[in-house]
C-alpha cells in the first residue's frame, strides 16, 4: 500500500467518525425566529492560491455584521498547506488553517466571535456525506453552511439536461431545488441568490443548521450570486495575495 493509500484510509477512517457528530437540524435561537432576531455575527471562510502554485495559499477570515453585512474583522494569513490534493478530502489540507484563523480571532477579539460560519465548499452534499464544511463545523463547534460555486457531481446528481432544466425553472432570487441522492436523501439545495445572476450556488448543511435555514440564510446574506461572507474572504483574500505578490495572478483551486 502507498503512503497516499494508507492516508486515504486514515482519513476515511476519520471522516467516519467525525460524520456522527454531524448536526442536521437548528440548534440556536436565531435560527427560529423569521428574520433571524438574534443573529449579529456571520463569517465567511476561503483560501486563494497564487496561480500555479498549490502549496502557498492565502487562508482568509472575515466577520461581517448581521444584516448590514459590513466587515467588523479580518484575517489574512500565508500558510503552506502540507497534505496532498485528494478527491473528496480537501478538508484534512485546508481545514487546519481555517481553523488557526478562528483561533485567533477567539484570542484577539472574543467579542466578534461569529455566530455562523459560510465555508466555500460542500457539507454534506459530498461522497460521504462529510465535506469541508461539516469538518469545519464539528471541530469548531459552530453553526456551519457549505456554499460552492460549482456542481460537486456524486451520489446520483450530475449536471445532465435535467440539472439544466432545473436551473432554467429557477425564475427569481430565493428560489431553490433539492440535490437528491440515488438513495433518496436530499442532500442540499441548488440556491438562485439574486436575480443579477442565473446561475444558482450549492448550498448544504455543515453543522448545527437546517437545511431550509441554510438556504434561506444564504439568500439573506446574498447582494449578489455569492454570499457575502464568502465573497468578501474571496476577495480580500485576492488582494492580500496581490499585494504581496503582485507579478502573479491568483487563481481559485476550484
Amino acid at each position: 500500500m502507498s503512503p497516499t493509500e494508507e492516508l486515504v484510509k486514515q482519513w476515511e477512517s476519520e471522516q467516519a467518525q467525525l460524520r456522527k457528530q454531524v448536526v442536521e437540524v437548528d440548534t440556536e435561537h436565531w435560527q427560529k425566529c423569521t428574520d433571524f432576531c438574534g443573529l449579529e455575527r456571520v463569517a465567511g471562510l476561503d483560501l486563494s492560491f497564487i496561480k500555479g502554485d498549490e502549496i502557498n495559499a492565502c487562508s482568509q477570515l472575515v466577520v461581517l455584521r448581521y444584516p448590514d453585512l459590513e466587515v467588523l474583522y479580518e484575517d489574512s494569513q500565508m500558510v503552506t498547506l502540507t497534505a496532498p490534493y485528494v478527491a473528496g478530502f480537501l478538508a484534512f489540507r485546508e481545514s487546519p488553517f481555517l481553523l488557526e484563523s478562528l483561533q485567533r480571532l477567539e484570542r484577539n477579539e472574543p467579542t466578534l466571535l461569529p455566530q455562523v460560519l459560510f465555508v466555500d465548499g460542500n457539507g454534506l452534499f459530498h461522497y460521504r456525506e462529510f465535506g469541508l464544511a461539516c469538518h469545519v463545523g464539528v471541530l469548531s463547534g459552530l453553526p456551519c453552511v457549505g456554499v460552492a460555486k460549482n456542481l460537486l457531481q456524486v451520489q446520483g446528481v450530475y449536471k445532465n439536461e435535467e440539472h439544466q432544466s432545473q436551473i432554467s425553472a429557477l425564475q427569481k432570487e430565493g428560489d431553490s431545488f433539492p440535490l437528491i441522492a440515488t438513495s433518496g436523501k436530499v442532500l442540499g439545495k441548488a440556491l438562485r441568490t439574486s436575480d443579477k445572476s442565473t446561475k444558482p450556488v450549492y448550498v448544504s448543511v455543515g453543522h448545527k443548521i437546517s437545511l431550509d435555514t441554510a438556504v434561506k440564510l444564504t439568500h439573506s446574506c446574498s447582494r449578489f450570486r455569492v454570499p457575502e461572507p464568502i465573497r468578501q474572504a474571496d476577495i480580500r483574500s485576492r488582494e492580500y495575495l496581490r499585494a504581496h505578490f503582485p507579478v502573479t495572478e491568483t487563481g481559485s483551486t476550484e
